[in-house]
């Protein structure tokens, strides 16, 4: 099955092809009020740890051990997905960040885990063998 998750800046218009909005940031944005925003929800727990982000802030890790970490910590803790993957199985998911280049944040981990999440829990279900053909009425 395919699904569509969009990345987006918080800052950016709404759009009603946007689907389903959330913001997946720990912080809150700066200088915007909620009553302001179009969105769904504020998901913080599948952002990345505050040491983590904060490390990142100050130049500590490359891309690489940041993309590593944070894929470790979404993989360590699985169920803080499923509000995501649910959203993603209902239509179109816009994740949401503050951040300028919402490509090159920690939206595109987040999605391909999200992805990658939904292709094993869809391909588990395809490999359950279906219920045994009922013969009891052949005679």
């Amino acid at each position: 099955m395919s699904y569509e998750i969009c990345l987006k800046r918080i800052y950016q218009k709404a759009d009603p092809s946007d689907g389903t909005r959330i913001l997946v940031d720990r912080l809150w944005p700066r200088g915007q009020r909620r009553e302001d925003l179009t969105l769904h929800d504020w998901y913080k727990d599948a952002s990345p740890s505050s040491g983590l982000r904060q490390c990142w802030h100050r130049d500590e890790l490359t891309v690489d051990a940041f993309a590593h970490a944070y894929r470790h910590q979404l993989d360590e803790a699985p169920q803080t997905l499923l509000p995501l993957m649910r959203a993603a199985r209902a239509g179109r998911l816009t994740l949401l960040t503050a951040s300028r280049e919402p490509e090159n944040s920690h939206l595109s981990i987040l999605r391909r885990a999200l992805l990658d999440a939904l292709e094993a829990e869809d391909s588990a279900d395809c490999e359950d063998v279906a219920s045994p053909v009922c013969y009891q009425n052949q005679r």
